[in-house]
């Protein structure tokens, strides 16, 4: 059975920061790519970053660059997201998803930066304080 399985969420003051994990198990790791999802009250979902476990290539949206770093340990199957310089406007619940392919630069609200998602984690809440 396929899982993902997200942690690491919290309450933060602006300016701060958090590591987010996604755990996956089910599956080979390297044949998928991982990506970061996040949804704020009253909004649609967006694609965050996105992580190609095959070379280790790594995307993010305009939003995030400079400040989120997505990264693994695939020997634990394990995808992170590092978040620095934390805004209010980063609030949302985040969430990890496996999927075929990143689509690069590409976080329209179409492909949201990876296609092929078919497995999402159960999200883990993010606050940031002003």
């Amino acid at each position: 059975e396929v899982q993902l399985v997200e942690s690491g969420g919290g309450l933060v003051q602006a300016g701060g920061s958090l590591r987010l994990s996604c755990v996956g198990s089910g599956f080979t790791f390297d044949d998928y790519a991982i990506g970061w999802f996040r949804q704020a009250p009253g909004k649609e979902r967006e694609g965050v970053s996105c992580f190609r476990s095959l070379d280790g290539t790594t995307y993010y949206a305009n939003s995030v660059k400079g400040r989120f770093t997505i990264s693994s340990d695939n020997a634990k199957n394990t995808v992170y997201l590092r978040m620095n310089s934390l805004k209010p406007e980063d609030t949302a619940v985040y969430y990890c998803a496996r999927g075929t392919l990143c689509t690069g630069s590409d976080f329209s609200a179409k492909s949201q930066g990876l296609y092929g998602r078919d497995y999402w984690g159960q999200g883990t809440q993010v606050t940031v304080s002003s």
